[in-house]
């Protein structure tokens, strides 16, 4: 008795100090944006960044799309995210499974993240049913409940192949009744017809889920729930389409980044004659020299058809510390104000049966 309390006090010590997330309305960065873009280096990318974003948005023609891989929303930039939807600076996401169910989906299922430390031994914190990210602290019995959740979510619907886009959008649904933490991204994505895409959706704890509705399913010789990812590139192909002129924000790279990229070329291949996207931002600490890059740089996604070069900016840094400043300049710019709202979700109502 006496080392199950040790162990639920030591539990309860490490997952007591929440991380808290960056608010952008709150402070105005663009004094200091303007300031880095006199200066040279990852502060001069930063502030021309912050610039290309601002053109995106003040392009009454341009779309904008962001995509996140990484772990930059249980670091603190959850809300930035969430913000920029609410505000309408972003019409479509494409993102990591994680990103969007074992830091989003959990939160708003009223767990949280925590500070905790990069050199304590990982035996302690497994044997603790603690999980980390570098210094960020989850619980590991919380996340089994996020589990248990999306397989209930999953049980509740039409046993068909879905889309990741139309799966999370059910997810959206289903929290607006839900949740416990309100303005997830996930719920203000569905407020405002922005669609979410996980190209790796199962890369997540909603693959922990799925998998145990379609073995539950298989048990009871009954239909089951699948995602289809090839629905999900042809719906943002589609996007593409009817976008015309697109913007990039990227945080990270890797699927989504790449993912996102591909529909210039696969409409393409389906007949249809689509720009490059027009502006592209990638904030990353990935290398170049190994030819990856998180899926290439920029400027060489161009030979590939897919970016064009005249506004593109690579920022090369750890994303918490530049996304919150050049969020944070464009929202403070105002010259998203009166952008016109691209409901890209309603392309898909018939599909979906609304």
């Amino acid at each position: 008795m006496a080392d199950q309390t040790a162990h639920t006090n030591r539990k309860a010590e490490l997952l007591s100090k929440p991380v808290e997330h960056i608010d952008i309305t709150q402070y105005d960065a663009r004094p200091l944006v303007e300031a880095m873009g006199k200066m040279s280096f990852t502060s001069r990318d930063t502030a021309r960044a912050a610039e290309i974003y601002n053109r995106m948005l003040a392009d009454r023609d341009c779309s904008v799309i962001l995509t996140l891989a990484g772990s930059t929303s249980a670091g603190g930039c959850m809300h930035v995210y969430r913000d920029l939807v609410a505000a309408g600076m972003v019409d479509a996401i494409v993102a990591t499974g994680a990103s969007i169910i074992d830091m989003d989906f959990f939160e708003a299922l009223g767990f949280r993240h925590y500070q905790g430390s990069s050199t304590l031994d990982d035996n302690d914190l497994r044997d603790l049913y603690i999980d980390r990210i570098y210094d960020t602290f989850i619980d590991e019995e919380e996340l089994q409940a996020c589990d248990h959740v999306l397989l209930e979510i999953a049980d509740s619907l039409p046993s068909r192949a879905y889309s990741s886009r139309a799966f999370i959008r059910e997810m959206g649904r289903w929290l607006k009744s839900n949740a416990k933490k309100k303005g997830s991204l996930i719920e203000t994505c569905f407020d405002h017809d922005v669609p979410i895409f996980c190209p790796a959706f199962t890369d997540s704890s909603a693959g922990f889920g799925l998998v145990k509705h379609q073995v539950n399913r298989m048990k009871a010789n009954a239909p089951y729930l699948t995602i289809d990812s090839i629905a999900d590139f042809r719906e943002l192909t589609d996007i593409k389409i009817k976008a015309g002129r697109t913007g990039l924000l990227m945080v990270g790279g890797g699927v989504p980044k790449n993912f996102v990229q591909d529909t210039v070329v696969c409409a393409e291949i389906l007949g249809v004659e689509a720009e490059m996207h027009k502006y592209a931002i990638q904030i990353t600490v990935a290398d170049v020299r190994d030819g990856a890059c998180s899926s290439s740089t920029l400027k060489e996604a161009s030979s590939w058809g897919k970016v064009e070069t005249a506004y593109e900016q690579m920022v090369f840094a750890e994303a918490t510390t530049v996304v919150p400043l050049i969020a944070s300049d464009a929202y403070h710019r105002g010259v998203w104000k009166g952008r016109e709202a691209r409901h890209f979700a309603r392309l898909f109502d018939a599909v979906d049966g609304q």
